[in-house]
């Protein structure tokens, strides 16, 4: 094992101590449903209990948040997570011919 002060060439000529590698948390990213006038609530429910992982009762609360207020939290994640959220929202409106979007928003 090293010392403290020894030179390691790895890490810029100096040994790393341990509080030097404290891990930040991820960014995490809001995925938004946006209301539109031709996606059906049922079909909203459906995304947020499929996609998201919702129960019906809590999807049926996300779903009238988007229409009431035009937008609802379907959830928050990592950016990366968030962004396959999004796309799997996106492919799935796309077959079934709704024009269903959503975006990310850092949280």
């Amino acid at each position: 094992m090293k010392n403290m002060g020894q030179q390691n060439p790895v890490f810029g000529g100096q040994t790393l101590n341990k509080s030097d590698t404290k891990l930040q948390p991820p960014k995490m990213f809001k995925v938004l449903i946006h209301n539109d006038d031709y996606t059906t609530m049922e079909f909203v429910v459906l995304i947020l209990e499929r996609v998201f992982g919702k129960n019906l009762a809590e999807a049926t609360r996300v779903m009238l948040n988007v229409h009431n207020e035009g937008v609802g939290i379907g959830g928050v994640y990592s950016f990366e997570i968030a962004e396959t959220k999004v796309a799997a929202v996106h492919t799935i409106a796309q077959q079934y011919e709704f024009p269903l979007r959503c975006s990310l928003e850092e949280a």
